[in-house]
C-alpha cells in the first residue's frame, strides 16, 4: 500500500491510501496502530512528509562504491549519527542553501528511508523487518565545509540545517516490498542522473541496521533511519559540484517513486518556514 500524508483543500491534514488511478482514499486510525482505509475519496492539496519522526537517524558511508570515492575504509560497525527534526522538509518544498550560518558546499545524497512502525528494543536480523511500517525517499542533504572543517569532528551541524531532511513522496508499507536490498536508486540534478546504483550494495542491509540501532535502545514507532547514499555525490566529483539556486533535486527509487525539491538560498532574517 502506498501512504501519503496530506493537507486536504480546506486545510485538514490526515492520511490517505494512493489508488491504483491515482485518487486516494482517507485512511481512519493510527498508521502506527489499528487503521481503515475508508471508500471516502480525499482531495490533496499538498504532499506533506510521510511522517513527522520523533527521531531521525542515519547511517554513513553505507554504500562500498561510496566509501571507494570517498577514499574511507569500511566500517566496522554502521557509522551512525542524527538529523534534527527540524531538518524534516516535505515534498516539493524548497531545500534552503544556509546563509545566516553559511555555507557553500551543500551537497545531495539520495537514501531509502526506512519507517519503523512499532516499538522495538534488542529485535535479531531475523525479526527486524517485522517491525518496519514501511519505506520513503530521502535526501541526506549535506552542508561538505561544516562537516569537514568546522564541525568539529561530528557530522549533526552540517546535517541539521532547516530543510536538509527532505522525506517523501509516499511512505510504501513493507508488504510491497518484501526486500529493501534490492531497489534502484538514483539522484536527478537538473534533468542529469548524477548517483544510480542499487541497495544491494548496502555494507550493512536493514535488518543489520535495525538489529544495531535497537542494540540496547529503544525504537519509537515513526523513527526514520536513513541507510546511507550509493556513489556520485558532488563532493566526489572532479570538480565538486555542489547544489546552488534554481537547482532542482529528484530522488528516485524503485517501487516508491520520486521526491522533488526545488533549490533556494535561505533569505536572512526571515523563518524558513
Amino acid at each position: 500500500m502506498k501512504i501519503i500524508h496530506y493537507t486536504d483543500l480546506n486545510g485538514v491534514t490526515g492520511y490517505g491510501a494512493v489508488q491504483t488511478d491515482g485518487s486516494c482514499l482517507r485512511i481512519d486510525g493510527d498508521i502506527f496502530g489499528d487503521f481503515t482505509v475508508t471508500d471516502r475519496y480525499v482531495d490533496v492539496g499538498k504532499l506533506l512528509a510521510p511522517v513527522v519522526p520523533p527521531c531521525i537517524l542515519c547511517i554513513g558511508l553505507n554504500y562500498r562504491k561510496h566509501a571507494e570515492e570517498t577514499g574511507a575504509k569500511l566500517p566496522q560497525f554502521p557509522v551512525v549519527f542524527h538529523k534534527s527534526r527540524n531538518a524534516l522538509q516535505h515534498p516539493g518544498d524548497p531545500i534552503l542553501l544556509p546563509t545566516a550560518l553559511r555555507s557553500d558546499e551543500v551537497d545531495y545524497e539520495c537514501e531509502l528511508v526506512v519507517v519503523i512502525g512499532k516499538e522495538c528494543k534488542n529485535v535479531s536480523r531475523d525479526e527486524a523487518l517485522d517491525y518496519v511500517l514501511g519505506y520513503t525517499c530521502g535526501n541526506d542533504v549535506s552542508a561538505r565545509d561544516w562537516q569537514k572543517k568546522w564541525g568539529g569532528g561530528q557530522w549533526s551541524r552540517a546535517k541539521s540545517f532547516d530543510t536538509f531532511g527532505p522525506m517523501g513522496p509516499c511512505l510504501v508499507t513493507r508488504d510491497d516490498i518484501p526486500d529493501p536490498n534490492a531497489l534502484a536508486i538514483k539522484t536527478v540534478l537538473n534533468g542529469k542522473t548524477v548517483q544510480e546504483s542499487n541497495t544491494r550494495d548496502m555494507i550493512f542491509d536493514v535488518p543489520a541496521l535495525i538489529e544495531f540501532l535497537s542494540g540496547s535502545t529503544t525504537l519509537l514507532p515513526g523513527t526514520v533511519i536513513f541507510t546511507g547514499t550509493p556513489e556520485g555525490v558532488g563532493m566526489a566529483r572532479k570538480p565538486p559540484m555542489y547544489l546552488k539556486a534554481g537547482d532542482t533535486v529528484n530522488i528516485e527509487i524503485e517501487k516508491i517513486g520520486e521526491l522533488t525539491n526545488p533549490v533556494e538560498e535561505e533569505q536572512a532574517g526571515v523563518e524558513a518556514r
